[in-house]
């Protein structure tokens, strides 16, 4: 049966509606607020960024497979401090990035200097083009920031080669595919950088949250330096330190800024939450991939997309896209879904086609996103509804009996 809860319609601005398919139910459970709240009931317990989030930081990196993991205060932040670590790295240039994905990428691009080359989808992974990857990476290419969309995964070996090959690093953005895998591997080992995002409506959550993830050292001694203001304390590089305070001895070492950079540091709060919510995530992941199968099998194929490319994926939601263009059906489909109190979003993740958003408008020409068929179909045509451990298979199946007969 339904799940039934009340929420604040974002669409409809503050009206509270009943909904019985939300986006995401129970994604912080009791449990982990009993977690912290016993924390908390310690005598004086440290709130700030401390030894939970160095705990939670070194739990992830050995879930994901990773040497270092950065925490921060949100999705968007671990995009802003890759992509500013990226460019004191790389210096100018451009990056390809994919038209469907959320906007804190893109703007993490534009605040950073660079300039992004648009690149169009893989209708069966929703995520970046492979052969038009290839085809858009000119000497300015400083990198390639490939979305994994909504647990699908976006990599093939004929990329990862050819970015090998030319010494082009990987970015990837993996904030809604947590567990997802290519060739067995985690998604978000692959790249030189990871993000991921810890909000709400995601695999799991810390409230808000995000992580940077990285193999290489020295990123991870300048993403500690950028998620502080760039103070080189954060560093825990003795030998960095040191090399900063011999060489500013008119400073305190406690107060060197080595980069222009930001706060964006999280709390023990969400560390606590973050470490309870790991150690079911496998458990809740398989169910999320179980009700993936079902969703699919129950899904009229002559009306939807089914064919999707599902293996390693983990999602973290439904894809609900026409396989024609048809404007009717369309509004039949959202006049079903809203009759059935089923929360959705149209354009998938982000919104659609991020060419047409009104922070572009300098960047792109008008009409420019037209050129982009794929990313336009997900546009006008596409939709998603939450995919939780909660849901039960008989929901899966009433849920797409209204979608089949709208």
């Amino acid at each position: 049966m339904w799940n039934t809860v009340t929420i604040t319609m974002r669409s409809s601005g503050t009206v509270s509606q009943m909904v019985e398919h939300p986006l995401m139910l129970n994604n912080i459970s009791r449990e982990d607020l009993d977690c912290l709240i016993q924390y908390l009931q310690q005598d004086e317990p440290r709130l700030t960024q401390g030894s939970n989030v160095l705990n939670f930081e070194q739990e992830w990196s050995d879930w994901l497979g990773v040497k270092y993991s950065v925490y921060v205060n949100s999705g968007a932040s671990a995009n802003l401090i890759t992509i500013a670590v990226l460019k004191e790295l790389a210096g100018n240039g451009e990056i390809l990035v994919p038209p469907l994905t959320w906007v804190s990428d893109i703007a993490a691009v534009l605040h950073s200097g660079y300039e992004p080359v648009f690149v169009d989808i893989n209708p069966g992974t929703l995520a970046l083009d492979t052969d038009q990857v290839i085809a858009n990476i000119s000497q300015s290419t400083k990198a390639v920031f490939l979305t994994h969309v909504q647990g699908f995964n976006g990599l093939t070996q004929k990329l990862l080669d050819h970015l090998e090959e030319l010494n082009i690093p990987l970015i990837e953005d993996v904030c809604e595919s947590h567990g997802a895998t290519f060739n067995g591997k985690r998604l978000g080992t692959y790249g030189l950088m990871s993000n991921f995002s810890f909000y709400y409506a995601h695999h799991m959550s810390t409230i808000e949250g995000g992580m940077v993830c990285t193999d290489n050292e020295d990123i991870y001694q300048m993403l500690r330096m950028f998620r502080s203001h760039g103070m080189v304390r954060e560093a825990t590089d003795e030998r960095l330190r040191s090399q900063y305070a011999t060489t500013h001895m008119d400073l305190n070492p406690d107060f060197i800024f080595a980069y222009p950079a930001f706060n964006v540091r999280n709390t023990e709060i969400g560390a606590v939450i973050g470490r309870n919510q790991l150690s079911r995530l496998d458990k809740n992941n398989q169910k999320r991939i179980e009700n993936h199968e079902i969703f699919l099998a129950n899904l009229d194929e002559t009306i939807f997309r089914t064919n999707f490319d599902c293996e390693g994926s983990c999602n973290y939601a439904f894809n609900v896209i026409l396989r024609e263009p048809n404007l009717k059906l369309r509004d039949r489909l959202e006049d079903a879904m809203r009759e059935s109190k089923i929360e959705f979003r149209r354009g998938s993740a982000g919104g659609g086609n991020q060419m047409r958003q009104p922070y572009l408008s300098s960047v792109v020409a008008e009409g420019a996103w037209e050129q982009f068929p794929e990313v336009e179909h997900i546009h006008h045509y596409g939709w998603y509804v939450g995919n939780y451990p909660d849901l039960g298979s008989q929901s899966i199946v009433e849920l797409c009996n209204i979608l089949n007969n709208a």
